[in-house]
Parts: C-alpha cells; sequence; structure tokens
C-alpha cells in the first residue's frame, strides 16, 4: 500500500515582525538604481557581422594569446590585404580589444 503525504499550508500571520538582525530593504538601504548600457549603436559602423570557417590550429593560436583574438585576425588580414596591394607589409596598428 502507498503512503501519500499531503504538504502543510504554511501559517499565516497578520502581525508583522520586526527583527533588527535582518530589517526590511528599503529605497535608503538599497541605494540609487544601477542602470547598465552597452555601445549603443554607433555612429558609423566600421564592422561587418559575417562567419568565417578557420581551421582549429589557427584559431587556437589566435586565443592562446588571450582577449582579442578576433581583432588579431582582422589585424592579419588587414596586413596580408596591404602586403598584396602595395607590395610591402605595414606596420600593425594598435587596435581597441572589443568587448
Amino acid at each position: 500500500m502507498k503512503l501519500t503525504t499531503t504538504a502543510k499550508l504554511p501559517k499565516k500571520t497578520s502581525a508583522k515582525v520586526n527583527d533588527s538582525d535582518n530589517p526590511a530593504w528599503t529605497e535608503d538601504l538599497l541605494g540609487a538604481p544601477v542602470l547598465k548600457r552597452g555601445r549603443g549603436p554607433q555612429a558609423t559602423p566600421t564592422k561587418v557581422l559575417t562567419s568565417v570557417r578557420l581551421d582549429a590550429d589557427i584559431l587556437d593560436f589566435f586565443k592562446s594569446k588571450g582577449a582579442g583574438y578576433q581583432s588579431r585576425i582582422n589585424a592579419a588580414l588587414r596586413m596580408e590585404v596591404e602586403r598584396k596591394l602595395t607590395g610591402r607589409p605595414r606596420a600593425p596598428t594598435r587596435t581597441p580589444v572589443a568587448s
């Protein structure tokens, strides 16, 4: 025979309990709300979202150098394009790391 159990409902109390160790939260305790926003739309977007298939070892190489691997891949591709267009590589420029 299977026993069934029923959950008991919590007791309802109408009186509020004041606990000095656990006071009710107020606007003063919480402070002003903090709003976090993204970058928003750029005035003149310079990058295009695309999908590129890379060999795993190439991607691992760029990722092993730390954050900003997509910018480093972009810089390497840009250097190759410059080399093909002008016949000589341009000095790499420091690009800001996108978050």
